[in-house]
């Protein structure tokens, strides 16, 4: 994460010299004014990422501060820790109404001020990451969501049915749906319906909105797949407090699913990997040659300026690329002599028993490429598909030359090695 920026407006320098000392490990840019006009002025001029503020000071307060600012669209998602002496409920729920994110007693800021301010970046950059499709054909409702879903941090887009917010999706895959019931050309109940079917947004949670206090109307909408059901008219805050939750929620969820399916893709490759050893373990002229490919494949691709998951990627890929080697038959694949004609077709085979073998595997979808299409060649005369010049990925050509390079420094039963 980029280093935040961070307005501080206190009337007293001694409280902004604190706030700056207990901000310093974070490595905030920090910019102080000293009463809320000079702090607006600041807003104005320029992009924070948040905003500390007392609440007594002179020229204008930091309530009204606060307001001002959030009635500028451009400023209306900063969020506001207040800090202050004032920490009465009563002037609590003043600062809250003013659109206040957080609120840190003076008495509490050595304690509790840094704590705060992270937890209240963390939330705002979850938010500003997080898109929300609004779907209600009346015109004056999406305006009031959208504004205040902006304003609360999030991206917005629109549709006025579902018809057009299938559209949408496709242009731009939100993070929550959140629809009326009642529609033209598509309701709400069908809009559920084709996302719930769709396996590319199955998984994105769907809030239905109604008029309607009908029970098994929103049992009906629950059962189609819908995370939550709301009831119009509602509260603004309110809203935007479920759609944080169900959001977090979701985000939680596919964390956990990510680290499952990478345990198992883990132990999956062990298999897969222990099976091309064994495969090799039966030629002392192949051993090891998977491990050496992955080794000056994974290098050439680090040469490139690749970012450590496509390196490790790139690792794997030659560490399998292989892998459709385990069909050939040992009479053909061990033999130490030349090849006949229809020895060499059975050989020319393993690229696409390797691919067959991965296909299965969607978290392995990036390599498929490289196993299936590793012995193509530039002028179109290699094999299986007979790719020519750039038809041939990137990648695969990369493999192919970290392929042929080991196999001519390598001895073989029928030549010696070649020198490097």
């Amino acid at each position: 994460m980029q280093k935040p920026n961070i307005l501080v407006v206190d009337d007293s320098a001694l409280v902004r010299f604190l706030i700056r000392k207990l901000l310093k490990t974070m490595g905030a840019n920090i910019e102080e004014a000293s009463n809320g006009k000079e702090g607006l002025n600041r807003v104005l001029d320029k992009s924070f990422d948040l905003v500390i503020t007392d609440v007594e000071m002179p020229v204008m307060s930091g309530l009204e501060f606060c307001r001002a600012f959030k009635r500028v669209a451009t400023c209306s998602a900063i969020p506001v820790v207040m800090v202050s002496n004032f920490d009465s409920e009563q002037d609590i729920r003043r600062g809250f109404e003013a659109g206040v994110e957080a609120y840190v007693s003076k008495s509490e800021v050595n304690t509790q001020l840094l704590r705060t301010v992270q937890g209240v970046l963390s939330k705002a950059t979850f938010r500003r990451e997080r898109t929300i499709l609004v779907v209600d054909n009346s015109p004056s409702i999406r305006h009031i969501l959208e504004e205040g879903l902006i304003q609360s941090g999030f991206r917005v887009i629109a549709a006025e049915n579902g018809n057009f917010a299938l559209a949408a999706m496709n242009e731009n895959r939100p993070d929550l749906v959140l629809s009326d019931i009642d529609m033209p050309e598509m309701d709400g109940f069908e809009l559920c319906r084709a996302i719930k079917s769709d396996r590319r947004f199955s998984s994105i949670p769907f809030v239905a909105m109604s008029t309607s206090k009908e029970r098994g109307r929103m049992k009906g909408m629950i059962e189609h797949g819908a995370a939550s059901y709301i009831i119009k008219p509602f509260n603004l805050d309110h809203l935007v407090i479920l759609v944080e939750k169900l959001l977090s929620d979701h985000v939680a969820l596919l964390l956990k699913d990510r680290k499952r399916l990478e345990r198992e893709r883990q132990l999956m490759l062990g298999g897969i990997t222990s099976l091309i050893s064994a495969l090799e373990a039966r030629d002392a002229y192949t051993r090891g040659h998977s491990e050496a490919v992955a080794d000056i494949l994974s290098g050439m691709v680090a040469l490139t300026g690749a970012g450590p998951a496509e390196v490790e990627t790139a690792h794997m890929a030659g560490r399998l690329h292989d892998i459709g080697k385990i069909g050939v038959p040992d009479g053909i694949l061990l033999k130490p002599g030349s090849l006949t004609g229809d020895e060499f077709n059975e050989i020319k085979k393993h690229p696409v028993t390797g691919k067959n073998i991965l296909d299965s595997i969607p978290s392995l979808s990036e390599i498929i490429p490289i196993v299936h299409f590793h012995h193509e060649r530039w002028d179109g005369k290699g094999y299986p598909m007979g790719l020519k010049g750039e038809e041939i990925p990137l990648w695969v050509r990369f493999t192919a030359v970290a392929d042929t390079y080991h196999a001519l420094v390598s001895d073989r039963p029928y030549r010696k090695g070649m020198p490097e």
